[in-house]
Order: C-alpha cells, then structure tokens, then sequence
C-alpha cells in the first residue's frame, strides 16, 4: 500500500507540474493564433477526447504529464509542393501518397514530405493501415474549420486558402513571439511556485520554534517577502543546474540531485506532513522543472530556444539532421544523468546506504 500511495503522490506532483508547463505553450500559441491539435493530460496513447475549435482535449491512459501539440513546429524548411498538395487532398477529401504524385506530376517521396508537413501543420491526417504493402494509408482531410473528417471542401483560390492555413502555423510568427510560445511553460511553472510561496508564506503563515526557549511563534511574511524568498530560491536552483557544467562542482550537485525515485519519496512525506507542505514540495519542483526545461539540449525548451537563436543571427534555418543528430546527444546526456541520480536514490532511499 505504501508504494502505491508513493507512485501517486509522485504522479500527482508530475501531473500537474507537467500540466501547467504545457498549458502555458497551448495558450500562448492560441493567443497568437497558432492551431495547437492537441492539449492532453497525460504521455500519448490510447485517450478519451473531445474537439472544439480546431483542438482535441482528453486525457490518455497514462495519466502522468500531459502535452500540447502545436502546429508548425517542424524544423528545417518548408517542404516543395505544400500549396498544391493541401488544394488537391482538401478539394478530394482523402488521398493516398501516389494518387497525390501522380495528380501533381511529382515523385512519391516529394508527395510524402508534402503530406506528412500537413500532417504536422493539423490540416491533414494520416490514417491507419495493418500492411502498408497491400493496402497504401490514407490520408484525409482534417476535421478543422468547422468541417468533418474527410469531408469535401471547396477552394477557390489556391495560393489564398493555402496562406490561411500557413498563417495558423508556429513557423509563421515573428522571432519574438515564438520565443514567448518557447518559454511560456517554464514561465508557468515559476508564476506557480511564487503563487503557492505568497499563499503559504504571506497568507497562510508557518511556526517558528525558538531554540533557546522552545517557544513557538506564527509568522506571516508580507506578499513582498514570500517573492523575494521565493526569488532566492529560483537563484539557488538556477546556481545549481549551471554548477552541472562545472567540472569541480558537477559531482557534488548530482550528489545534491534527485530522480523520480526520490521525488516519489519525498512527494509522500510531503503529503504526509499536510496540504501546505505538499504545495510547498510541489512549488519547489515546479520550480526546478522550469530551469531545467532552460536548458541548451533539444528537445528541451531552451534547445529549441538556442536553436530560434542560432536562426535568427545566421539567417538560416538548421537542418532536420542536424537537429536530430543533436536531439540524440542531448538526450543521450539526459538519459546518463538520469542513471546516475537513480543509482544514487536507488541506494539512498531503498537500500538505506
């Protein structure tokens, strides 16, 4: 029993903390006018749904975290043939990759890119096939714009309609408001943590226990104290993740760190401890969650914030392999610290080293 209330105090904490980083990048990608497909609690998989405005909502089978996926994302250029193929599939209602090659006199691999950008950009969705060799997939018409799956849809102007459907796109904003689409969810997961330290802090209150006397007094900080309490702890997170890169303090604050075994320990004792310490717990970790996402590695936030960057000062977009070869590293050096810091919690919380 005590290791299912630990996995759900964990799951508890990572959901919603999760939740609100992703929550951050959906309303601030629909402030901006950008089509976000999906906003789901949970990690993709099998899910219970519903649309509206261009947006499927739900909750999937693994209920821990959640994701948003905003539309025109992908890196690299635009692909060739977008503009003709979106006409021919959106004026067909579905279409398969050779029907879209032979229409447009194109080869089968242009009409794939083509198609699978769409698929990215929530205009076009691919379908399901058991065997690819007898039976191609499909590929339809998006449920969007107030129309069905599938459905047909008339196109008068081509280049028009196209623009329509490129201006809902993340890769059409300005520099400026991608960045704030980039960082919207480390922003939400800090603006949760100072919330939840003014509430508890300010508001609430806390007992002091004098050491000469025993005797126990109940504080209330002013609004202004709980942010700056709270603003030297985001310095002291901060101060640890960039002593990661610090050869000669890099293995005293992996010591410091802690895995999911840890944060599942230690989110049970909070809970234990009442409601306050565990909003406290979680504002801690919001606020850890929030810079490490600011770190230069894609598929993090602040790789694909380097990335934006690197775009802007050269003028050029990287290139999807490099991006992969990158991704790779980078969560190559994830996965390492990872096993690092869960052997240490490994030994330190269940084998009691």
């Amino acid at each position: 029993m005590d290791i299912l209330i630990t996995i759900l105090c964990c799951l508890i904490v990572l959901s919603v903390l999760v939740f609100l980083h992703e929550g951050g990048h959906f309303v601030t990608a629909r402030l901006f006018g950008v089509r976000v497909s999906e906003f789901m609690l949970g990690l993709p998989g099998p899910r219970l749904s519903f649309k509206h405005n261009d947006t499927r909502y739900g909750v999937t089978c693994v209920p821990l975290g959640g994701y948003a996926r905003v539309c025109g994302m992908e890196p690299g250029n635009m692909k060739p043939f977008l503009a003709e193929t979106l006409e021919f599939i959106h004026k067909s209602g579905k279409a398969t990759i050779t029907s879209v090659a032979n229409e447009l006199k194109i080869s089968e691999d242009e009409a794939e890119d083509a198609l699978d950008e769409l698929v990215d950009w929530g205009c076009v969705v691919r379908g399901k096939s058991k065997d690819y060799k007898d039976k191609p997939i499909e590929y339809f018409a998006a449920d969007i714009n107030g129309y069905k799956l599938g459905e047909k849809r008339e196109v008068k102007d081509k280049d028009k309609y196209f623009k329509e459907e490129y201006f809902k796109q993340y890769r059409s904003l300005p520099f400026w408001k991608r960045i704030i689409i980039l960082l919207a969810g480390i922003f939400v997961n800090i603006l949760f943590a100072f919330i939840v330290f003014v509430i508890l802090y300010s508001f609430v209150g806390f007992d002091v226990q004098q050491q000469s006397t025993g005797e126990i007094t109940h504080i209330n900080m002013t609004p202004i104290e709980a942010i700056q309490y709270g603003m030297n702890y985001l310095w002291a997170v901060i101060c640890a993740v960039v002593n990661l890169f610090n050869p000669a303090t890099m293995a005293e604050t992996v010591s410091n760190s802690t895995s999911l075994i840890g944060i599942a320990v230690i989110s049970k004792s909070a809970a234990e401890a009442g409601i306050c310490a565990f909003l406290e717990f979680m504002a801690m970790i919001s606020i850890s969650l929030g810079i490490m996402n600011l770190l230069p590695i894609p598929p993090l936030d602040g790789g694909r914030f380097l990335i934006e960057i690197y775009q802007v000062i050269t003028k050029k977009n990287v290139s999807v392999r490099a991006i992969n070869i990158i991704s790779f590293i980078g969560i190559a050096l994830i996965l390492l610290l990872f096993v690092v810091v869960m052997n240490q919690d490994i030994q330190r919380f269940i084998l009691g080293n």
